[in-house]
């Protein structure tokens, strides 16, 4: 469970809100409720593929992302400008660890300035940090 601190530091960016377990399930959360999750989990996906070492499972995981994410009527399909998409198709057929950077940078700046601040806005955001704040309080002050 993350205190306070760790809380409100996923408030300074999209950075420390991704790498934290929690922040990131809650922000996940919140995009669900928007129903924008697709965003979060092609970025994810995108992370995950750039580890990959293996030739056969990096067109394997490249063909799952493309049919998940980027091909029309994805089911999770993901808001890039056909340009992107375009190069991406001409490419996936021999895909390389970085076939999906300009995708992946397009939507980390979505969620940069679109679904992060309206997550910092957001009662799910505001209700964690104020159960926090009272956790830490009781913790501290055993008579409240």
């Amino acid at each position: 469970r993350s205190d306070t601190g760790e809380t409100m530091a996923w408030s300074e960016s999209v950075d420390t809100l991704l790498a934290n377990k929690d922040g990131l399930e809650a922000f996940r959360t919140f995009l669900k409720s928007e129903f924008s999750e697709e965003n979060v989990e092609f970025w994810l996906a995108c992370e995950d593929f750039k580890k990959t070492k293996s030739s056969t499972k990096m067109a394997t995981k490249a063909q799952k992302i493309y049919s998940d994410f980027i091909q029309a009527d994805a089911p999770r399909e993901i808001n890039i400008d056909f340009q992107t998409k375009t190069h991406i198709s001409q490419n996936i057929s021999e895909p390389t660890l970085s076939c999906f950077d300009d995708a992946q940078r397009l939507i980390y700046s979505l969620m940069a300035k679109d679904s992060f601040p309206r997550f910092l806005r957001s009662e799910v955001y505001k209700e964690l940090v104020k159960k926090q704040q009272n956790g830490n309080q009781k913790r501290w002050l055993p008579f409240v």
